[in-house]
């Protein structure tokens, strides 16, 4: 069965195919399109995001079953709560999206590339602009980013995009303040797309598509704040872990 096609010039409010109808097991529903503003957050909210190589087209994907991590999830083994209650770092949100971004669309520790095109930059930056896109920071004492990641947040769901490090703990630092503002703010769920052995190890399971749809049917449609981050990061004890 052919893949359905989306073109360039078509109204980026117009609908993504159902992926649950989707005949590609690795969860490809369409391809081509841009990444239109609208069109990216009407992606986002079916369950949808893209992922595709530069200079290629736009793939579109959403993968079933869906690995997702809840709010109080995560695991935090003994040595890594002594690292969080050291407090070694400084934690921020939103003051530095286009370094975040950046970071993650670097050279990767196994030498492999990166799936974060240019396009793919400016468009999140836009999102982030627009004050759906955000970014959780981690820095040393000194002020250097050493850490972090971003993603989109629609409704009561986040949708996490990617991380880096630089110094050792230092995005799954960036993951436990985003995983307890993300309880301390009603949100659902928190969406990782693909799995893989080193997210469940940090408390990611797999939602069927089925199930994911109706996480999403309700979390998106609960109303939430649009803008920066940075005030409400900044509000929570981050001196207090289980």
């Amino acid at each position: 069965m052919p893949f359905p096609i989306i073109q360039l010039d078509k109204d980026p409010h117009s609908p993504f195919p159902n992926p649950l109808e989707s005949a590609n097991d690795d969860g490809l529903v369409a391809m081509g399109g841009d990444l239109h503003p609208e069109r990216l957050l009407n992606a986002y909210r079916a369950g949808i995001f893209p992922w595709y190589e530069d200079g290629g087209p736009v793939l579109w994907w959403s993968p079933q079953p869906r690995a997702v991590m809840l709010p109080r999830g995560m695991y935090l083994s003994r040595r890594f709560r002594r690292t969080l209650r050291q407090g070694n770092y400084r934690i921020a949100a939103d003051t530095c999206f286009d370094e975040v971004i950046t970071a993650c669309a670097g050279p990767r520790t196994d030498h492999s590339g990166t799936w974060i095109t240019r396009e793919m930059k400016q468009a999140y930056s836009q999102l982030h602009r627009m004050g759906h896109a955000h970014s959780i920071e981690v820095h040393d004492l000194d002020g250097h980013l050493i850490g972090g990641l971003y993603g989109l947040a629609l409704g009561r769901i986040f949708f996490a995009e990617s991380k880096f490090h630089r110094r050792r703990d230092a995005s799954k630092i960036a993951l436990a303040v985003l995983m307890k503002a993300l309880e301390s703010w009603g949100f659902i769920l928190c969406d990782c797309q693909i799995w893989n052995p080193h997210l469940e190890r940090l408390g990611v399971n797999l939602l069927s598509g089925e199930l994911f749809a109706a996480a999403l049917a309700r979390g998106i449609g609960e109303q939430a704040a649009v803008g920066r981050w940075q005030d409400d990061i900044q509000a929570l004890d981050l001196t207090r872990w289980p």
